[in-house]
């Protein structure tokens, strides 16, 4: 296929690149083209491209920023019949899933080009008026990972635009050419230095979060790497949105219906090869259940097509990269070398690819790393339980607190257990359930700050009060 656009996008223009690097295609383990290596020189011109921007009229231009975003959102449909297969090749998910990723990206621009974001009346008396203003915090370095490169980009670049700040957006080395090719599609969306769209290897995330000129970092990615971002920008108090791993439980309960229930815990375990950050990557079953369900969720992993994302009828791309492949294959590994059981799966495919047979396991323990660790991939543990006071002690005996879930049929109980589970989003009967009018914020070791929503917005502001006396 043709790959579009891959140059870096800065000052509203394509920059060509000196050097570049290799991205690989996770179905063939082979690179098929190179992206732009970004320059210390390129990035500093982005950064002050951004700043130029910042001080320019869009700051001051709600109703120009509100149909930016309605532009871009229609960029994004308008091209997702091209950008798809590039998703595919470079993140390995199924092609009409990588469409819908981009199609879940435009709603989020509008979503946000809608938000009512006026000012607050705090006080309106005899004595004084007073009211809250959000005031934009300037140039936003966004860091996005490889696993929603795009959708992640979008939680991301539509509240911090609508707020007024400018941006430079770096993705992952693993993604970089979808996130690239949405910069060279929006160039005519925006002014120039609005967004900026660069790429590179790894130094280039510590390279942005240590620059002097933005105000914000907005990360999502792993609990090591976001330590780090969060060291990098306390220096210069650099405000930090942080999203990063999560290592979801979900407890089914005695009155759990496991028939009804498979095709939703499949989905929410399995979806995108367990590459999702709120993805449940273990589950407590009461024991009176326990058979039931490890055997309606064996049958229905079993059975999903795993394989390249452009064949007819794949539900289940490879592992999108070799350090996470060996990761996956050695906590499958050594948890079978401790005791468990894989009642399906449990294995690398042969063959060319980073694919992992979608694995369940039984009798795992709670301190094993397939347990006590976020995998990210296509394994899931699942233990019993007899008291739901014990499934709780369990489920939050880790320092993630990401997302969580309860099951069960009597659903004032399955809420009450609920909100005893230390997590940023709590679903009963359901699991991952995301979108843009809703806040997503992990506790504990699984992020700092609010995306999406109103709250996600206010992220990308800082608060001014203006009083008036009478």
């Amino acid at each position: 296929m043709e790959l579009p656009d891959v140059t870096m996008t800065i000052d509203g223009k394509s920059v060509p690149h000196v050097d570049g690097f290799d991205v690989v295609n996770p179905a063939t383990e082979q690179a098929f083209t190179q992206a732009p290596d970004c320059t210390q020189d390129q990035l500093d011109a982005a950064f002050d491209s951004a700043q130029r921007a910042y001080d320019s009229d869009w700051r001051a231009d709600l109703p120009a920023r509100r149909q930016a975003l309605v532009a871009v959102a229609d960029a994004l449909v308008a091209h997702a019949q091209e950008l798809a297969p590039v998703l595919t090749l470079e993140q390995g998910r199924p092609v009409a899933q990588a469409a819908t990723e981009l199609h879940a990206a435009a709603m989020w621009f509008r979503y946000f080009a809608a938000l009512e974001v006026g000012p607050e009346v705090v006080q309106d008396d005899e004595t004084a008026y007073a009211e809250i203003i959000r005031r934009p915090l300037g140039v936003v370095a966004a860091i996005t990972p490889w696993n929603f490169p795009v959708l992640l980009a979008a939680w991301k670049l539509a509240p911090a635009l609508l707020a007024g700040n400018t941006v430079v957006l770096k993705p992952s080395p693993y993604t970089p050419l979808t996130t690239l090719a949405l910069g060279a599609a929006v160039r005519d969306c925006l002014p120039p230095g609005v967004l900026n769209v660069v790429s590179g290897r790894d130094p280039l995330g510590a390279a942005m979060t240590s620059h002097p000129v933005p105000r914000k970092i907005s990360f999502t990615g792993s609990i090591p790497t976001g330590k780090r971002v969060a060291a990098a920008a306390a220096d210069d108090l650099k405000r930090v949105t942080l999203e990063l791993g999560g290592n979801d439980p979900a407890i089914l309960l005695e009155d759990v219906d496991p028939a009804a229930i498979t095709e939703k815990l499949f989905q929410s375990s399995f979806g995108n090869s367990g590459q999702i950050c709120s993805a449940i990557k273990r589950v407590y079953v009461h024991e009176s259940r326990y058979d039931e369900v490890v055997e309606a969720l064996t049958e229905r992993v079993r059975a999903a097509r795993v394989g390249d994302g452009f064949e007819e009828g794949v539900e289940l791309g490879p592992i999108q990269n070799a350090p996470q492949y060996a990761r996956v294959s050695s906590l499958v590994a050594a948890a079978l070398d401790s005791g468990a059981t894989a009642t399906t799966g449990g294995r690398q495919r042969s063959g060319p690819g980073y694919f992992f047979e979608p694995t369940v396991l039984t009798g795992a323990a709670d301190d094993s790393p397939i347990v006590a660790e976020e995998q990210f991939g296509p394994a899931l543990p699942i233990m019993s339980f007899r008291k739901v006071e014990d499934a709780l002690a369990r489920a939050n005996g880790t320092q993630h607190g990401l997302g969580a879930s309860v099951w069960g049929q009597d659903l004032e109980r399955a809420a009450a257990v609920a909100g005893q589970l230390d997590s940023g989003s709590v679903w009963v009967n359901t699991h991952m359930a995301v979108a843009p009018n809703l806040p997503f914020s992990g506790a504990k070791w699984s992020g700092l700050g609010v995306e999406n929503g109103p709250w996600g917005y206010a992220a990308f502001t800082e608060l001014q009060l203006v009083m008036r006396a009478k």
